[in-house]
């Protein structure tokens, strides 16, 4: 019997790389739903601004135990104190910026949820509840930004959400499962566009 092969995936997950891999496979383009995940996501898409997706994933679990779980209120909650103490640990981006906006965006997501009833409501309002799949063949057709992260920038920006650039947010979009930008070759488009 031969070794198996390893499925087709998008070429930013490296087969030798187990943790891109496993999130890539498991996470990534998958439609979430869920408040306190879509939270997470905005607050570590926002980390990860001018570094790689690979050095945030590292960190997530010490990001998860310093930021409460990212439950929405407890980091609203957060004191500059606590914020302060949270910039002296060294397992996670040391940012101040990148920091305290972890607070100010789980207030601005407090405001949408009162307003729309959830984060989820309010965030997949953009794509109108529904996933864009795309079907880019090559990694250079994968945009880094498009109209509608522009869109979703310049609004999260009006409600006081911080690190919500549009390249952040077409992140963010693709890594909820708003956008679908597996390329076609790869095992999950194949499951997902289905």
């Amino acid at each position: 019997m031969g070794k198996r092969a390893e499925p087709i995936r998008c070429s930013w997950a490296t087969a030798g790389d187990a943790l891109m891999c496993a999130y890539h496979d498991t996470e990534w383009g998958v439609p979430l739903h869920d408040d306190r995940g879509l939270f997470e996501f905005l607050c570590l898409e926002g980390a990860q601004a001018g570094l790689s997706w690979r050095t945030v994933l590292a960190k997530r679990a010490h990001y998860r135990k310093l930021f409460h779980d990212f439950e929405i209120a407890r980091v609203a909650a957060m004191s500059d104190r606590e914020l302060e103490k949270v910039l002296l640990d060294p397992g996670i981006i040391r940012n101040r910026l990148k920091v305290y906006s972890a607070r100010d965006n789980a207030r601005a997501a407090q405001e949408a949820i009162a307003e729309f009833g959830s984060l989820d409501g309010y965030l997949w309002s953009f794509v109108e509840g529904r996933t864009v799949v795309n079907r880019w063949r090559v990694p250079a057709e994968v945009p880094a930004s498009t109209a509608l992260s522009d869109r979703m920038s310049k609004t999260l920006k009006k409600r006081g959400f911080r690190f919500v650039g549009s390249t952040i947010c077409y992140s963010l979009m693709q890594a909820t499962g708003m956008i679908d930008d597996h390329l076609t070759a790869c095992f999950r488009h194949q499951a997902t566009a289905r």
